[in-house]
């Protein structure tokens, strides 16, 4: 079993268009979504759904008000600030002269709430609290999918609106493609990463046998491309570079083809501007099912080029 990640570094880039075509010309593997914080793969491969699962992330706190005796332990000890004193504007003009310095005598006991927004979920605070007011629960941040496409399954998620850990996400999302490779006995995992080169990308690019970096003419492009192809080496895998829309600005496109040439880095190949990728996303069908224009047929030698570059290994298992 081989696996092949498609990053960007930026986002913008055409990375899923990429992506969602060679899920479509590789004839047997199961294809990821990575990208949870903002999935679209799925808009651009006709997919059937048949499975929904749950995705539990990080714990939050939340103290009962019923038994916080405010003895300010989880104020003390906590290091995000999440902890705050629960007198609300109601309450304040009611409270005496006398009560307000009872309450900052500690002699009557101020209770406590937790902002689920700063609080990062460390339990600090539930191993200190004497009275066990504390409760500890995992969140559900998101949900995780499984789809039938024409050319195998596909793994995907979506992660809740500003909700964590995606990087846990995306490991989950990877080992669920490698036992379902396993048990199918489907030979290659292709995963379409998020940008950046954050969390969520290095859960995405860990232990693949390949990269294939998705880039654009234009600087801020290459400046990205620069610091993902040096996080794809730190993970040992090996590193391809396309084009995308490179007739756009001619120069800047030999510039990177230099840049791949000088650092010893496989050019996979360019694709020029199309029309073509914006009525196939409006149809929501993959560009080289739904066009046999110029951009798809770059797409299709691209596609040859890795399969070539990653050598006779990978060219028996498709």
């Amino acid at each position: 079993m081989k696996e092949l990640t498609v990053i960007s570094g930026k986002g913008g880039t055409g990375k899923t268009s990429v992506t969602a075509s060679i899920a479509s010309l590789a004839e047997k593997r199961v294809v990821i979504d990575a990208d949870v914080d903002a999935a679209n793969l799925f808009l651009t491969l006709e997919h059937n759904l048949i499975e929904t699962e749950q995705f539990q992330g990080g714990y939050k706190a939340e103290i009962n008000p019923e038994l916080c005796i405010g003895c300010k332990e989880c104020f003390k000890r906590c290091q995000f600030d999440a902890i705050f004193e629960e007198i609300t504007e109601n309450i304040i003009p009611k409270l005496s002269k006398q009560k307000d310095e009872q309450i900052r005598d500690n002699r009557i006991s101020p209770k406590f709430a937790i902002d689920p927004i700063a609080c990062e979920g460390c339990g600090v605070c539930v191993h200190f609290c004497p009275t066990g007011a504390i409760s500890f629960e995992r969140q559900i941040c998101g949900e995780k999918y499984i789809s039938i496409t024409a050319n195998g399954p596909m793994v995907h998620a979506r992660l809740g609106i500003a909700e964590e850990n995606s990087g846990l996400l995306v490991s989950q999302l990877r080992q669920r493609a490698r036992e379902m490779a396993k048990e199918q006995k489907i030979p290659l995992i292709i995963t379409d990463g998020p940008p950046g080169i954050g969390c969520p990308v290095i859960a995405s690019i860990s232990n693949a046998d390949a990269l294939l970096i998705v880039t654009e003419p234009a600087l801020s492009a290459i400046h990205d491309m620069k610091r993902v192809i040096k996080l794809g080496r730190q993970m040992n895998a090996a590193i391809y570079v396309c084009i995308n829309k490179a007739d756009l600005n001619k120069e800047i496109s030999e510039n990177i083809k230099e840049f791949c040439f000088d650092n010893n880095i496989k050019f996979a190949g360019e694709i020029p501007f199309d029309r073509a990728v914006v009525e196939s996303m409006k149809m929501g069908k993959a560009l080289v099912t739904y066009s046999d224009g110029a951009a798809s047929k770059a797409v299709k030698e691209v596609w040859e080029n890795v399969r070539l570059f990653m050598g006779d290994t990978m060219e028996r298992v498709f």
